[in-house]
């Protein structure tokens, strides 16, 4: 049984290891979004948008629906949100603690 979970945790961290699945992801908590509004939100190529997202369907943290031509893709989860606020405190507390380190050692 636990190694299902650490093959499953395995693929989750890989599904959101790379910086514009976690910046689409963001932008979704707002709501729906086509293509092209997330390409301008994140910065991202059309076509690199288009294969993270199918990453992201993929592993159920996305979803669309489509009316006419355009495409609206919504966050599928919204616990994601919890692990990556989660994962942004431990960044901050790591920058903090990296600044009270430079800090100390200007003291010295």
């Amino acid at each position: 049984m636990k190694q299902r979970i650490h093959q499953y945790q395995a693929k989750f961290f890989k599904a959101l290891g790379h910086p514009l699945r976690l910046a689409i992801l963001d932008v979704l908590r707002d709501g729906e979004k086509t293509v092209t509004q997330l390409q301008e939100l994140t910065g991202g190529e059309q076509a690199s948008i288009s294969q993270h997202l199918a990453v992201l369907r993929t592993n159920h943290f996305v979803t669309y629906r489509k009316e006419g031509t355009l495409a609206y893709y919504r966050n599928e989860d919204p616990d994601v949100y919890l692990f990556l606020d989660l994962a942004r405190r431990v960044y901050e507390q790591q920058l903090e603690r990296q600044q009270t380190q430079l800090e100390e050692r200007r003291r010295q």
